[in-house]
């Protein structure tokens, strides 16, 4: 008896997700095709020159925006950030400056001291948890 391994294969909406670009910008044929795990490895082993392009320039997708400008996805929703941005229209966001990425930014940095301050919370108790079960 043999075993068939079938190749498994990802929407192009996927690929584009996990290569961090912004679909409706990659070529045509990456658009209409399919794309194996070899093909997206390959593609981020050895990233062809429109791949290169778009990750320098963009634009960029939402969640890439997000993270450029330190945000929450979010946080760039209330700011009134829907479409995708080009690398040179982040810049000028960031140099621009304006009062809600200041505050986005300030409430990202809170969260991430939270998130901190719980893991540090948890890490206490599960330590005190191994100690009293050593004893």
């Amino acid at each position: 008896m043999t075993s068939h391994q079938t190749t498994q294969t990802m929407k192009p909406a996927t690929a584009a997700k996990k290569l961090g670009v912004y679909l409706q910008a990659t070529p045509a044929e990456f658009q209409e095709g399919v794309v194996s795990r070899g093909e997206l490895a390959a593609l981020q082993a050895d990233p062809p020159e429109w791949l290169q392009e778009l990750r320098r320039n963009g634009p960029h997708p939402r969640p890439v925006v997000a993270a450029k400008l330190g945000v929450s996805i979010a946080g760039l929703a209330r700011g009134g950030v829907t479409e995708p941005l080009t690398t040179e229209q982040i810049e000028a966001l960031k140099e621009e400056f304006p009062s809600w990425l200041r505050q986005e930014r300030a409430t990202q940095a809170e969260v991430r001291k939270e998130t901190v301050r719980i893991k540090e919370k948890h890490k206490e108790q599960k330590d005190r948890a191994q100690a009293q079960d050593r004893d």
